[in-house]
């Protein structure tokens, strides 16, 4: 069973990824990328990694993604249109026959569906995010608060960038 969703999330995951860049609306791009964080966070349960979904999922498929659609309508961009030219055409070719040439090398590899054994220190045990959490925020809790404030910054930054200046602005200058 793991193999099918293993297909289904990597398949989506490269269509995700293709919309992401190929759609003319911006809104529609970071729903395409919405889709892209959260299929690669399901690649993660795969793997056994629930952390490193759950970091995917908040901080990425949240935080992130709502910060960069709040930049869209805070910058009003007019989705302008664009055509697809002779030379993303080729692209696209390109693209799809290296990534078909790296699936030929990995199925004739001769280390093709071998498995091998992870070393004991890899292996996740209960309680390793508990762990981090508490050397987070304990050893790490000023680097972690400066990224914070560096975040702040950034977003009060694009605000006062973005702002069209208006008729009153105009006559106090």
């Amino acid at each position: 069973m793991v193999p099918v969703f293993f297909v289904y999330f990597s398949v989506v995951s490269i269509l995700a990824g293709i919309l992401t860049v190929a759609l003319r609306n911006p809104v529609h791009c970071g729903l395409a990328l919405l889709a892209l964080l959260l299929h690669v966070a399901g690649l993660f349960v795969l793997l056994n990694a629930e952390f490193l979904f759950a970091v995917q999922v908040i901080v990425y498929a949240g935080a992130i993604l709502v910060l960069y659609l709040f930049v869209l309508m805070l910058l009003n961009l007019k989705s302008e249109e664009r055509y697809l030219h002779t030379k993303y055409a080729v692209l696209l070719f390109a693209g799809v026959a290296i990534c078909g040439e790296l699936v030929l090398l990995v199925l004739r590899s001769p280390f093709a569906g071998a498995r091998g054994d992870a070393p004991s220190s890899a292996i996740l045990k209960d309680g390793d995010s508990y762990a981090v959490g508490i050397k987070m925020f304990s050893e790490y809790l000023l680097p972690f608060e400066i990224v914070g404030v560096f975040l702040l910054g950034a977003i009060i930054g694009a605000i006062v960038l973005a702002k069209t200046p208006t008729a009153a602005d105009a006559e106090g200058e």
